[in-house]
């Protein structure tokens, strides 16, 4: 780990993915660029799927506004 922390090595997407799931978090947590995505990418892979879904039509509706 440490050697990725300081940047020696760059992990596969199969060691992220462990990673990510030791600790609880979604994949594309790790590319996130600023704290509010990766808070907004934690919240929402914990909604069920239809939840999703509503959230992505309400933030297409005001986009769109």
């Amino acid at each position: 780990m440490n050697h990725y922390e300081l940047g020696r090595h760059t992990p596969d997407i199969n060691t992220l993915q462990r990673i990510a799931d030791e600790l609880g978090v979604p994949l594309n947590y790790f590319f996130c660029e600023d704290d509010a995505s990766a808070k907004l990418a934690c919240l929402i892979d914990q909604l069920p799927k239809e939840q999703k879904i509503t959230l992505i039509k309400k933030l297409e509706a005001q986009i769109k506004d």
